[in-house]
C-alpha cells in the first residue's frame, strides 16, 4: 500500500509480523502526514513523537528478535485527552487541569502498552467532555476532515478527527451521552460504546460516574473489535467494572446477517425528533441493505427519545456537579462559556430529581430488554443531521442535542455507530445499532455485513 497512513491496525499488524512493514516507517509515515494535516485538524493537544518513535524502534527490534508482545505490536493509539498517560498532562481540554501531569497510565492505557501498542499523544476533546466546540479553551477545538470548517463531533473530537484524516488508526474516547458516537457520525468512521462495565475507567476523568464509557474509535469494524479485545475486563478497583470473561469480539465478523432479526426504532428519527430528510434516507438504504443481505428487519417501538434524553440530563448534570462544585465555586472564571453554562444547571436538581431519574431509568432498561427478547440487534438514527459550521453557534447548538445516543448510556446497552452515506454537503451520514448487554460480537457482526455490503468504509476525507 503506497499510503500508509490509510493502513488498518489489523494490515498493520500482519505487515509487521511479515516483516514487510515496520512499525518505525509506518510511524515515520504517520508523523509526517500528521505534520502536514495537524495545523489545519488541530485533533492533537499534545503529539508525543519522540516518546512514540522510541517505542516504534523498540518494537521493531522486538520483532527481528522474533518476540510479539499482543496483537497491536507496533501500532499506534491516539488517546483522549481525559485519559491518564504517565508523564503526560491530562488536562481535560480546560485552563482548570493545564498543568496536569499524570503519574501513571490509566488501565486501558496500560492493557494497550501491554498489547504493544505505542501511545502517539493526547487529542483533543470539549472541555471536561461536556462543553461542545469551543474557542475559549487553552488550546484550538478540533476540525472535520471531511470539511474543516465543520465540528467533527464530540467529545471525543481529536479523535474521530483524526482517526477519519489517517493520522491514526485508532483511538480512545470516552462515552457518556454519545461521545464516541457522535465523532464517529460526524467524520464517518467507527465508534462502539461498549456496554456499561464492560472496560475500566479507573484513570479516567470521570464526569458522571454511572453514564460513562470508554470505548474505540476506527476505520473498520474489525480494528474496532480488536481494540475492544484489547481493553476490556474486569476492573475490582473500577466500582462500576462488571465480572465478565473477556471474549474474542470478532468471532462472528464474517458470518452475515442471514435470519438475524432487526428491530427498527424508527419513532426516534421519524417522530420523536425529526430528523434531515438524507439521514431518513440513508437510515432507509440501510435497512433495504441489511435486507437484502438476509436479515429481517420490523419497526419496533421504544419509550420515547425525549424521556431517555431528559432522564440521561438530570443523572449527568447531578453527578458532573459533583465533581465539579468545589472548581465552580473557586474557580468559575477559569472554565469556557460553553462547559460553564452546561455544568452549572447541576447545582439545582434536588436529590429528589436524582432518585426518581434513577428509578426511571430502571424502568426504561427494562424497556429496551422487553423488546430485545426477540431482536438480536436494534438499529436506529445516531446523529439526526450532518454536522454544523464550526463558527455558527446557532446551527450548532440546534443540531448538536438532535441525536439518539443517550439511551444507550441510560442504558447501559453496547451501541456503534458508523457511516451510512454522504449528505449533499459532503459530509457523512450515520446509522447506529445496538445490541444486548455483553453481546458486542453481534452488533459487530450486523456492522461488519453492512460494512462489506456497502463502500462507506472505503470512502476517505478530501483533505489531504
Amino acid at each position: 500500500m503506497s499510503e500508509l497512513h490509510w493502513m488498518t491496525a489489523v494490515e498493520a499488524s500482519r505487515a509487521f509480523a511479515a516483516k514487510t512493514l515496520s512499525p518505525v516507517e509506518y510511524l515515520s509515515a504517520l508523523l509526517k502526514r500528521i505534520d502536514a494535516l495537524d495545523p489545519k485538524l488541530h485533533a492533537f493537544i499534545r503529539l508525543d513523537a519522540d516518546a512514540a518513535m522510541a517505542a516504534a524502534k523498540a518494537a521493531e527490534a522486538e520483532i527481528v528478535a522474533g518476540r510479539i508482545r499482543g496483537p497491536l505490536h507496533g501500532v499506534p493509539v491516539g488517546v483522549k485527552d481525559i485519559i491518564d498517560v504517565a508523564g503526560l498532562p491530562t488536562t481535560g481540554h480546560s485552563k482548570i487541569l493545564v498543568d496536569n501531569i499524570a503519574k501513571t497510565d490509566a488501565v486501558v492505557i496500560q492493557k494497550l502498552r501491554q498489547a504493544g501498542a505505542i501511545m502517539i499523544g493526547k487529542l483533543s476533546t470539549h472541555e471536561f467532555a461536556i462543553g461542545g466546540p469551543s474557542h475559549d479553551l487553552p488550546f484550538p477545538a478540533a476540525r472535520n476532515p471531511w470539511n474543516p470548517d465543520h465540528h467533527p463531533g464530540g467529545s471525543s473530537s481529536g479523535s474521530g478527527s483524526g482517526v477519519a484524516a489517517g493520522l491514526f488508526p485508532m483511538a480512545l474516547g470516552t462515552d457518556t451521552g454519545g461521545s464516541v458516537r457522535n465523532p464517529a457520525s460526524a467524520c464517518g468512521i467507527v465508534g462502539l460504546k461498549p456496554t456499561y462495565g464492560l472496560v475500566s475507567r479507573r484513570g479516567v476523568f470521570p464526569l458522571s460516574y454511572t453514564l460513562d464509557h470508554v470505548g474505540p474509535l476506527t476505520r473498520t469494524v474489525a480494528d474496532n473489535a480488536l481494540m475492544l479485545d484489547t481493553i476490556a475486563g474486569y476492573d475490582p478497583e473500577d466500582p462500576g467494572s462488571a465480572a465478565t470473561q473477556s471474549c474474542y469480539f470478532g468471532r462472528l465478523l464474517g458470518r452475515g446477517v442471514r435470519d438475524l432479526r432487526i428491530g427498527f426504532v424508527r419513532h426516534f428519527h421519524e417522530k420523536d425528533m425529526p430528523a434531515h430528510p438524507e439521514v431518513t434516507a440513508a437510515l432507509e438504504d440501510v435497512a433495504r441493505v441489511l435486507q437484502a443481505e438476509g436479515a429481517e428487519v420490523h419497526s419496533v417501538t421504544l419509550p420515547s427519545l425525549n424521556e431517555f434524553s431528559g432522564i440521561n440530563r438530570v443523572i449527568l448534570g447531578s453527578e458532573a456537579w459533583s465533581i465539579h462544585a468545589p472548581w465552580l465555586r473557586t474557580r468559575p472564571g477559569d472554565y469556557g462559556k460553553l462547559a460553564r453554562r452546561r455544568l452549572m444547571p447541576g447545582a439545582f436538581i434536588n436529590a429528589g430529581d436524582y432518585v426518581s431519574s434513577q428509578r426511571r431509568r430502571l424502568q426504561l432498561i427494562a424497556a429496551v430488554e422487553d423488546v430485545m427478547r426477540d431482536y438480536d440487534v436494534l438499529m436506529c438514527a445516531s446523529s439526526m443531521d450532518p454536522a454544523s459550521n464550526i463558527h455558527d453557534d446557532v446551527e450548532t447548538n440546534r443540531t448538536y442535542p438532535r441525536q439518539a445516543r443517550t439511551p444507550f448510556n441510560t442504558t447501559g446497552h453496547p451501541a456503534i455507530a458508523m457511516m451510512s452515506g454522504l449528505a449533499s454537503t459532503g459530509l457523512p451520514t450515520s446509522v447506529q445499532f445496538v445490541g444486548r448487554n455483553f453481546d458486542e460480537a453481534t452488533v459487530f457482526r450486523v456492522a461488519a455485513a453492512y460494512e462489506r455490503a456497502t463502500n462507506w468504509a472505503s470512502r476517505k476525507p478530501p483533505i489531504g
